[in-house]
């Protein structure tokens, strides 16, 4: 039978979600919990890879199970034997045809940054950049990433297409944290992490809201925009 699961996780424990030969990862963890539930080799597939140091809080993964065993006991299997850091928050019996990654509707990300003092607790799940930015051309620049287009200037790596939907976006304020929200279908390697990173350089007011959209409209990192670092990103949610 096959299975999805919906998993919680703090990205600073583990190298990433896929599965590496040496490291340890959400899915090589993931993998050899449910093939010592399974007592056979099970193979676990993820809605989309998350990167060395980013978090989850509604991951969905999928596999399949040849054991008789109900949703919640499941959960429980997989909870007492996972360590403290991963979290199976709910199971569910699919049909066959599911797919984790090809179903996927759209998907939520922040990115959630600290503009007050240093933190050195929270540094694993922030960005600890304690400075004042212009939120106000931020929250403008922010909207130009909204629509169906090429996202080639803001994708790490070489690839043909790199065209998406970007549905919706926000940027909120709590007191000294600042928390970035994008949703739409297909993220590429590094796009929210560099799309933080351009809106930064107009915080910054380094550059123009316009020249953010100038960036998506010549495909390339013309203005030199940073990657920021994976500890602020969280995967939110997934809609199929």
């Amino acid at each position: 039978m096959r299975i999805l699961s919906c998993i919680s996780y703090d990205g600073s424990k583990y190298y990433g979600f896929q599965k590496l030969n040496k490291q340890k990862t959400i899915q090589g963890e993931l993998e050899k919990t449910l093939t010592k539930i399974n007592k056979t080799e099970v193979k676990v597939t993820g809605a989309g890879r998350t990167d060395r140091g980013a978090h989850a809080l509604n991951q969905i993964v999928h596999f399949d199970l040849n054991i008789d065993i109900d949703e919640e006991g499941l959960k429980l299997a997989m909870n007492s034997s996972l360590s403290d850091y991963i979290y199976v928050n709910y199971c569910v019996i699919v049909d066959d045809e599911f797919h984790a990654r090809f179903n996927a509707i759209n998907k939520t990300y922040e990115y959630v940054i600290n503009l007050g003092e240093y933190d050195p607790l929270i540094n694993d799940y922030v960005l600890n950049y304690n400075k004042k930015l212009n939120i106000k051309a931020m929250k403008k620049a922010i909207k130009y990433y909204i629509g169906i287009k090429s996202y080639k200037a803001f994708v790490t790596g070489a690839k043909d297409n790199c065209n998406s939907s970007i549905t919706s976006t926000k940027i909120k304020r709590k007191k000294d944290i600042l928390v970035i929200r994008f949703t739409g279908k297909t993220f590429y390697n590094h796009m929210v992490r560099n799309m933080v990173g351009a809106l930064l350089l107009v915080g910054q007011e380094k550059i123009k809201p316009e020249e953010l959209n100038e960036m998506l409209i010549k495909e390339k990192n013309i203005y030199n925009y940073s990657t920021v670092p994976p500890v602020g990103l969280y995967l939110i949610d997934i809609n199929y």
